[in-house]
């Protein structure tokens, strides 16, 4: 298979000089640790540890249970000896989509500069922050920290926010205070104050097996799920034509999703089960408790003709995951001093959800600004512009220029 034509195109001119660029030798490195969420993260990490803690950091480690992935937290204390109060957390996640399967024109895993471009797994979603914030750290502390700087490095964000969760509950048990978090998802470095909130389920539907010439003898798993896949569109086509709106964010409405389903054994049998994953991205104003009710309602009308041909048929709904959306502000403080960093004065919400709602829960207020764009995100031959590059290096002298003395 061949990559899209605008993905193959690699001769474009840069107006970006890339021996300009101070976090790009940076970005190299930490894109050549193959740091996929199915794997270990932990050379990645003991490697920026060790690098922070060559300049002075002070760093602590939160691990899964099996203690093959780590958070790292480093903290730059200000030059009167504040490590805990007043800071600013420097967010970003460690883990990476896999490429198996993915048409890719370069090696994923070596940073690669074609033109204005640079191509390679995790320079979108989200190494080049991470790594354009670490190679900045010489130049915060040259000019002396007025407050700590801390960073925030997780794993498992890309399988559900995962890590993070120990990383924050940390950070609180021992009672530090930051004043505010910037997490580096790729937003073209628009500053975005809120996104919307996550929640996923899985459907399980049991039917009863028959042969496909006695289907009046089954109950047909994948159909009865397939009528309630249905009526989720049909919710779906409700929020987005008749429900309230934020026009704010890139797609204004709330949204439903039935992303995977899998059912029956073969086509002369009655399937006896089927199950699919949906998902709801929500505006503040709609819950989706109120939702999964009335889908719960539906489901239950389904059942009495199921239960007549055998009553040990069922449907069943499990909550998977649960991400709360956040709004910070356009007027908080966080945002005041990223619209200052960031050069202009424009604000957004996204879609997407991303670990700023957990901080942010955390009494810790966040937004979210960092280099490229969520539509390269996940791809095959995911690539960054040196321009966004530029600008993110731009917003951290910005950022130097607040928590430093000169």
């Amino acid at each position: 298979m061949n990559a899209p034509a605008e993905l193959r195109d690699l001769a474009l001119p840069s107006t970006i000089d890339p021996d300009a660029l101070r976090g790009l030798d940076m970005i190299r490195r930490l894109v050549a640790f193959p740091t996929v969420s199915r794997d270990s993260n932990l050379a990645l990490i003991e490697w920026i540890r060790e690098y922070l803690e060559d300049q002075g950091a002070k760093t602590t480690l939160t691990f899964n249970d099996e203690g093959t992935k780590a958070n790292l937290f480093a903290t730059l204390a200000a030059r009167n000896g504040n490590a805990t109060h007043d800071g600013i957390v420097l967010s970003g996640h460690t883990d990476v989509v896999p490429v198996d399967g993915q048409p890719w024109t370069s090696e994923p895993f070596a940073a690669t500069l074609k033109g204005d471009r640079l191509y390679g797994r995790g320079v979108a979603d989200m190494k080049s922050f991470s790594a354009i914030a670490l190679a900045a750290v010489p130049e915060f502390l040259r000019r002396g920290l007025e407050r700590p700087l801390h960073f925030a490095l997780s794993y498992d964000e890309e399988v559900g926010c995962i890590g993070v969760r120990r990383l924050i509950a940390d950070v609180v048990a021992k009672g530090w205070k930051p004043a505010g978090c910037i997490v580096g998802e790729p937003t073209g470095m628009q500053l975005v104050v809120a996104h919307k909130g996550r929640t996923t389920w899985r459907c399980r539907v049991r039917g009863h097996e028959a042969h496909s010439s006695l289907t009046a003898q089954g109950v047909n798993a994948v159909q009865i799920a397939c009528e309630i896949v249905a009526y989720i569109a049909e919710r779906a086509r409700r929020f987005r034509d008749a429900g309230r709106r934020d026009d704010a964010y890139d797609v204004p409405y709330t949204t439903l999703h039935v992303g995977t389903i899998h059912g029956g054994t073969a086509l002369n049998i009655v399937p006896r089960d089927c199950s699919f994953d949906f998902e709801m991205r929500h505006l503040p104003f709609d819950d989706p408790q109120a939702f999964h009710a009335d889908l719960r309602r539906h489901a239950d009308g389904l059942l009495p003709a199921m239960h007549a041909v055998d009553p040990g048929t069922y449907i069943e709904f499990d909550a998977l995951t649960s991400a709360v959306g956040f709004d910070a502000g356009v007027d908080s403080a966080i945002a005041v001093l990223g619209r200052h960093c960031n050069g202009h004065s424009d604000c957004g919400k996204v879609s997407f959800g991303s670990e700023a709602s957990l901080f942010h829960a955390a009494n810790i207020p966040t937004v979210l600004c960092g280099p490229g764009h969520i539509a390269q995100a996940h791809q095959p031959d995911e690539w960054i512009g040196l321009d966004q590059l530029a600008h993110c290096e731009a917003f951290m002298q910005r950022l130097a220029d607040r928590l430093c003395a000169s």
